[in-house]
């Protein structure tokens, strides 16, 4: 069977998580209705990560095996087609092999994290960042945020029901800059534990408002006790960037 890849890009917020949950919307269920409509066959997708519910996406990477052989940009325009309704667009579209696999063949993943530092609330952005009034010092956050980077273990920053069987991750990058009213966090890993991102960024915002230092942060991450993490960062500013394949 024909194996296409796809990247697409979605708000997560009318979604209960991108996987599929029996009658409850999801973005992958929604993604398996196009294809239907498309092909008249009831086909299962496979995604590089799980986003959770009201995180976005602007460079989601599935893959999904047709019955038959179709030009990309057919693929592409139909399945937009029958997306038409859905906060969901495919945006490219390309034939890989048949052992290439969105999930399994990832080396990176890549997450935006968008904090509106003002004190107005979003308008036309709601729902799509973190509002936070007080102001930020984002030079502090980046400085501290790189005790994160390497190999840890990220207990603290791990979601109670997340079923990884290790907490040992490898954080490549961990950078924060300010964008005018916005303060942006981006982070890169092979893969991540449930909810680390969003936990990170809430104990690095704590740094940024001056209720944290760098020193409490690294002790956080070394204490190893989910009790130790800060607040945690709501799903509306989360983004699934991109997804890094070898060659």
């Amino acid at each position: 069977m024909p194996r296409y890849r796809l990247t697409i890009e979605y708000d997560g917020r009318p979604y209960r998580g991108f996987q599929a949950q029996g009658g409850l919307p999801s973005v992958q269920g929604a993604i398996e209705a196009a294809v239907l409509g498309f092909t008249g066959e009831t086909l299962r997708i496979h995604a590089a990560g799980r986003t959770d519910t009201g995180v976005h996406a602007t460079g989601q990477v599935i893959h999904v095996d047709l019955g038959k052989a179709w030009p990309a940009d057919v693929v592409r325009d139909a399945l937009n087609a029958y997306l038409r309704p859905e906060p969901i667009a495919v945006l490219e579209v390309e034939d890989v092999s048949g052992d290439w696999h969105a999930r399994f063949s990832a080396i990176e993943r890549r997450y935006l994290y968008r904090v509106l530092n003002r004190p107005a609330p979003a308008a036309l952005d709601k729902g799509r960042v973190w509002h936070v009034r007080k102001p930020l010092d984002a030079a502090k956050m980046h400085e501290a945020a790189q005790a994160l980077t390497g190999h840890h273990d990220f207990t603290t920053f791990r979601d109670m029901q997340c079923q990884a069987k290790s907490p040992m991750k490898t954080l490549d990058v961990a950078a924060v800059h300010r964008e005018g009213e916005e303060v942006h966090l981006v982070f890169a890993s092979r893969s991540f534990l449930h909810r680390q991102v969003r936990s990170m960024v809430g104990s690095i915002v704590e740094v940024g408002l001056g209720r944290w230092t760098a020193a409490d942060l690294k002790a956080a991450l070394e204490a190893r006790d989910r009790t130790a993490c800060g607040q945690v960062a709501p799903a509306d500013g989360l983004y699934l960037t991109g997804v890094g394949y070898a060659g």
